[in-house]
């Protein structure tokens, strides 16, 4: 079947099979930030944005997306770069798997809320595992990115 999905701002045309998952044509097109983790919909690995909306995409079929517009990590760097830096200076991101994962989700939390509380932040976040860091390092993280948003220091 042929589907049409514009894909970090690049219309693409293709021919996939009916079965085909949004994780594998992603993966196919060299999106290798989005990991194959569970792939039950219970770790925040496979996280990318359908129409700016954070969906898992070992559940969700290629043929689903047609018509649709998908972000990965590579079409979101500039966007990405502002506040994983922050991230990083908290030691949370130890072996750096869930990263991508947390990264698109906070992307899309910040575009949705600029300003989030800590409960807010964590709810946003929930379905993203993390085994190395225990969560708390994101969460300074994004606090110090918000921080400095509101004019604080980045140290």
């Amino acid at each position: 079947m042929e589907i049409k999905i514009t894909l970090n701002g690049k219309l693409l045309t293709r021919e996939i099979e009916a079965d085909m998952l949004l994780i594998d044509f992603v993966r196919s097109e060299g999106c290798y930030s989005v990991k194959r983790g569970c792939e039950t919909s219970n770790c925040g690995l496979c996280t990318v944005l359908m129409d700016g909306t954070p969906v898992l995409s070992c559940s969700v079929l290629a043929a689903r997306a047609n018509g649709h517009k998908i972000d990965t990590l590579e079409g979101l760097t500039a966007e990405a770069e502002e506040f994983v830096g922050f991230i990083a200076d908290q030691g949370a991101e130890q072996c750096g798997f869930c990263n991508p994962g947390f990264v698109m989700n906070t992307i899309a939390l910040l575009r949705e809320n600029p300003d989030p509380t800590d409960e807010e932040i964590k709810k946003f976040l929930v379905g993203n595992l993390c085994r190395c860091s225990g969560y708390e390092g994101q969460l300074r993280g994004i606090r110090a990115f918000l921080e400095y948003r509101r004019g604080g220091n980045h140290e």
